[in-house]
């Protein structure tokens, strides 16, 4: 178990003498259990959703009424609910998004077999969306033809556009250039890129960031049902959720011009939330402030015993590495646009200081999306600059990929969280040799310095970005482990940082994250002690029942 301060102890002591009240008796009890707390237990009394007892099987059943469910866990280990800070569940298990699907090792000529598939599937006079290509293969310089053509021979009558697997990119055609009134000579949108061929100047077909997600808004919105659509999408997210263990979830987006506040909406007034869920609306970076912060005023909501909490935007500071849109303190070596050598910001370092003291005067933080060391620097003084102007908000960074050493300390100084995405082998491995040719082997060695900024004192959380990287808790706390000196230091601080550390960003600490008597009943069991085992055998590790507000939301014999 985890070591506590001796005045934690002495509260959790003083709480366990007391004997249980008339309005105290449980719900429901959970005996034989191995629990994950600050003081050895092997039950817990949930009462009303909340847990009232944690402790000793004896001293549980002087909470035990005739109408008191027990369930016997068999030794199974009892863990805080998972926390997952960054998460897609929205989108991620979605149709909506298309079911054109491409092969991410492809080149542009060999995607052709995919797109006609694609073409055969097609409704006429709709919008085809897909998703599953990468940029390096589709910029192929062996091929004769450009993104666009190849697009165009397809499908000449309706407009396309395919999410590229990061979503920093879209692969488009003319129809649906032109229905989005793009052309060669079009200004770009802030935050995104309209890429053209080198040779001709004409434009190619890709569209990075922004300038993507402005297409992709047309083709959603277009949709025939697409409520309906989103919101069994949603249904099978959440499930995933449970599966996993994850009770709490902060959105890694929400696009409310889509229509998504209103499906999530429905969803809670439905009963059908199996997570406690954080939603973070968008900030579009080609929209002023004044319309979107009167938008954000009206949805804004913080109550704890809520499913639905809105208090937290998100934001992004920059792109990403490989499409050079990440912003870098210096130039990329690299990069697809050659006229951005350090990188593009989605909200410039001025607008971001401006949009965090507004965000603050109508009860909201931010989650930044933030990579390149240019990014995390800028909107780590933005952070310090609403901090002087006295926010006391929850900030957390996500991603922080690439961070110069002189920002490390500057994490705790500022109070900002530091959220990581570690559930691919590649970064369990430290290889991010993808990196070198954009920013040479020095950089590439020293990105996703987890260590440096936990040992700095940092808050630490880690996510999935699902569908980006794998949902499964257990596979990020073990290849945080698999890291080495780069990771975090121990199996205790991995759990950590999927429980209490993301219930820290997202402000709720207060009621999630721990198993402690006066927070909400949201917990997994799991089939092993994780603490006692090697980080291949806990990412293998299944989840048995996962538990939301003293609910099973999941259970595995069912």
């Amino acid at each position: 178990m985890r070591k506590i301060p001796k005045l934690a102890l002495l509260g959790v002591a003083l709480m366990s003498a007391q004997q249980p009240q008339a309005a105290e008796y449980a719900d429901t009890i959970i005996t034989n259990a191995l629990v994950y707390a600050d003081k050895e237990a092997d039950a817990i009394a949930i009462s009303d959703g909340k847990i009232i007892f944690v402790g000793d099987s004896r001293r549980a059943g002087e909470y035990r009424t005739s109408t008191t469910e027990v369930i016997d866990m068999e030794g199974a280990m009892v863990l805080p609910g998972f926390v997952d800070n960054h998460n897609h569940v929205f989108e991620a298990a979605s149709e909506v998004g298309g079911n054109c699907e491409l092969n991410g090792d492809a080149t542009l000529e060999e995607q052709i077999s995919y797109l006609k598939q694609c073409r055969k599937q097609a409704k006429a006079n709709e919008w085809v969306m897909g998703y599953g290509f990468t940029i390096d293969s589709v910029l192929d310089e062996d091929s004769e033809r450009t993104p666009l053509e190849v697009l165009d021979e397809i499908f000449p009558d309706q407009p396309v556009v395919l999410m590229e697997q990061t979503s920093h990119s879209m692969w488009v055609n003319s129809k649906a250039l032109k229905l989005a009134g793009i052309n060669k000579d079009s200004p770009e949108p802030q935050g995104g890129k309209i890429l053209k061929d080198r040779e001709t100047g004409h434009l190619n077909g890709i569209l990075f960031d922004n300038a993507g997600d402005l297409v992709m808004d047309l083709a959603w919105n277009s949709l025939k049902g697409k409520f309906d659509q989103s919101y069994d999408g949603l249904m099978i997210g959440l499930e995933e959720a449970a599966a996993h263990g994850i009770t709490t979830i902060g959105d890694g987006r929400m696009y409310w011009k889509r229509g998504w506040y209103e499906v999530w909406k429905e969803a809670q007034k439905n009963g059908e939330l199996t997570a406690r869920v954080s939603l973070r609306p968008w900030i579009y970076p080609q929209d002023g402030q004044v319309s979107q912060l009167k938008y954000l005023k009206s949805i804004q909501s913080r109550d704890p015993e809520s499913r639905l909490i809105v208090d937290q935007v998100k934001m992004y500071s920059d792109g990403i590495l490989i499409n050079g849109t990440a912003k870098t303190l210096a130039p990329y070596l690299s990069t697809y646009i050659e006229d951005e050598p350090y990188g593009i910001n989605y909200i410039p370092p001025s607008e971001m200081k401006s949009w965090l003291t507004e965000l603050d005067k109508i009860g909201y933080g931010a989650h930044i999306h933030a990579i390149g060391d240019g990014g995390i620097r800028e909107s780590l003084n933005a952070v310090e600059y609403a901090r002087r102007q006295g926010s006391d908000r929850d900030y957390t960074l996500t991603h922080v990929e690439m961070v110069n050493s002189k920002d490390i300390s500057r994490f705790k100084l500022l109070d900002v969280t530091a959220d990581f995405q570690v559930g691919s082998d590649y970064i369990a491995q430290h290889d991010h040799s993808w990196a070198e040719p954009f920013i040479g082997a020095k950089r590439a060695r020293s990105l996703m310095q987890i260590s440096r900024i936990y040992q700095a004192g940092a808050n630490v959380s880690l996510s999935s970005d699902w569908n980006v990287h794998d949902i499964n808790p257990l596979v990020g706390i073990a290849n945080s482990l698999k890291m080495g000196n780069t990771g975090l230091p121990g199996v205790e601080v991995a759990i950590d940082a999927y429980t209490i550390n993301p219930a820290v960003s997202l402000g709720l600490d207060d009621i999630i994250g721990s198993i402690e008597v006066g927070k909400s009943a949201d917990l997994v069991v799991l089939d092993k002690d994780i603490t006692k085992l090697k980080p291949e055998a806990i990412a293998k590790t299944n989840i048995l029942m996962t538990m939301l507000q003293g609910e099973v939301v999941f259970d595995a014999d069912d």
